[in-house]
């Protein structure tokens, strides 16, 4: 029978592709008018859009292979050289965020004494062994108080848009807990991590490894909408758009799916169920099922985005320099952070235009995204102004509010995942898949999805 995968975003859209390459049957089941999700790359008047996600880190294998096997490898680009520098606005001034240990001695980019006091994490302990604690209080046992709330702020806001005193460390940087559990301190942790890797680096290159993955920020010459679109090019008439799920119901030898597709109700009977959606909409599904298993989908948060797309006419005003700023919560600002496009990605505003994308709002400021599009713009121009001078007038403005936007691993989020995989073996043949659950990115998803293909399979 059929694997049904509910929800055409990149995580069901990777799975029904992993499955049918090796064989198993599996349909996607959207209830959109189109598939991908918040991956979403329109292009008007010679700008090219991302309506959420903006790029990847070129070194998930499962993430090249993927292109590779759709045809679209090649499409993949590299970050712009212009875009290595990043800044963080604090303390009331854009300051570059430094490359090096020796570059950060001598920044701005905190007060002399909150330097001093990063430097002394070399002496820190570790914390609680089986605690799992917040963010904020991972950073301010090694880095102090006032790293923590401009860099290791910056870096989440980045990432999560949320509240570091309420997002899990371990979930949301398992890399840093790992440096602390293995080598006490993060700094001698990640110094020995890099080490390591450029050992494993030269290891594979005597032995003639050809390994494609760069490790560069990356997108596709088209925006990330490029693979969505290839993936609904192989799927072809499996992947079923305003196709709504409205019930699901166990049988003997699978599951029934009660499916309402343009305009009409049909029941389709799968082996296997996988739901590749949002975790409020998978707990509106199963919970008719399972109230608890329910109660723990809906209990994780998301942060709600608006993204606010300025572009401006070529010689409207100077590209700015590097990738971008991030806004630590404590300067009070609306955007949290803006991506200078035009000079990360050229292609995507050609011509000499420049393109900028401010994210808003987030899980400090949900009452932003709220706003209607023309109060959105002028917040954003306002804040632009403030902060970086910038007074020119766009040619072109794009709102897009995402009200769940991206998920919050707060503190207990683990758990609460081992509690759902012990939850779901009351129900064979029941999946989840997701940035609801082991990461939000784009890579993340491509993995989680490819690893339960695989398992399916």
């Amino acid at each position: 029978m059929t694997v049904a995968v509910i929800g055409g975003g990149i995580s069901g859209l990777v799975l029904a592709h992993r499955l049918r390459s090796q064989g198993t049957k599996a349909v996607v089941l959207e209830s959109a008018a189109r598939v991908g999700g918040n991956v979403q790359s329109p292009a008007h008047e010679g700008y090219v859009l991302e309506s959420g996600p903006n790029s990847f880190l070129d070194r998930e294998p499962a993430t090249r292979e993927l292109a590779a096997a759709l045809g679209v490898e090649a499409r993949i680009r590299p970050a712009d050289a212009a875009a290595k520098n990043r800044y963080i606005y604090t303390r009331g001034a854009m300051r570059k965020l430094p490359s090096s240990p020796p570059a950060f001695l001598t920044s701005d980019i905190l007060p002399f004494s909150a330097r001093l006091r990063v430097l002394a994490e070399l002496f820190s302990g570790r914390g609680p062994a089986g605690v799992d604690e917040s963010l904020a209080q991972l950073g301010r046992r090694h880095l102090g108080p006032e790293a923590t709330t401009v860099l290791l702020d910056a870096v989440q806001t980045g990432i999560y848009a949320g509240d570091p005193e309420k997002l899990s460390a371990e979930a949301t940087f398992p890399q840093l807990v790992k440096f602390e559990r293995e080598h006490r301190s993060l700094i001698l942790g990640a110094i020995r991590s890099q080490r390591a890797a450029r050992k494993a680096s030269a290891a594979d290159a005597d032995g003639g490894s050809k390994s494609k993955l760069t490790g560069l920020l990356s997108t596709f010459d088209g925006g990330l909408g490029v693979l969505v679109d290839a993936l609904a090019a192989a799927l072809g008439d499996a992947v079923h758009t305003d196709a709504k799920v409205e019930g699901l119901t166990p049988q003997a030898s699978g599951w029934k799916v009660r499916v309402r597709e343009h305009g009409r109700t049909v029941e389709l009977l799968a082996s296997q169920v996988v739901l590749a959606v949002p975790s409020h909409v998978a707990a509106g599904l199963l919970r008719p099922l399972d109230e608890p298993l329910a109660a723990k989908l809906e209990g994780i948060p998301y942060a709600p985005i608006a993204v606010v797309h300025l572009g401006f006419a070529p010689g409207a005003t100077p590209k700015p320099d590097g990738f971008g700023f991030l806004v630590p919560a404590v300067e009070g600002k609306a955007v949290l952070g803006t991506i200078h496009v035009s000079t990360t990605f050229p292609f995507r505003a050609p011509g000499g235009r420049v393109l900028l994308t401010c994210l808003m709002g987030g899980a400090r400021r949900p009452d932003v995204v709220a706003r209607d599009e023309d109060a959105l713009v002028a917040l954003a121009r306002e804040e632009l102004k403030a902060m970086t001078g910038l007074t020119a007038t766009p040619e072109l403005t794009r709102v897009v509010r995402w009200p769940r936007g991206i998920p919050q691993y707060t503190v207990g989020h683990l758990e609460r995942l081992a509690s759902l995989d012990a939850g779901l073996k009351r129900w064979p043949g029941l999946h989840l898949t997701g940035n609801a659950y082991r990461g939000v990115g784009v890579n993340d998803c491509i993995r989680d999805a490819t690893r339960l293909g695989d398992t399916l399979a």
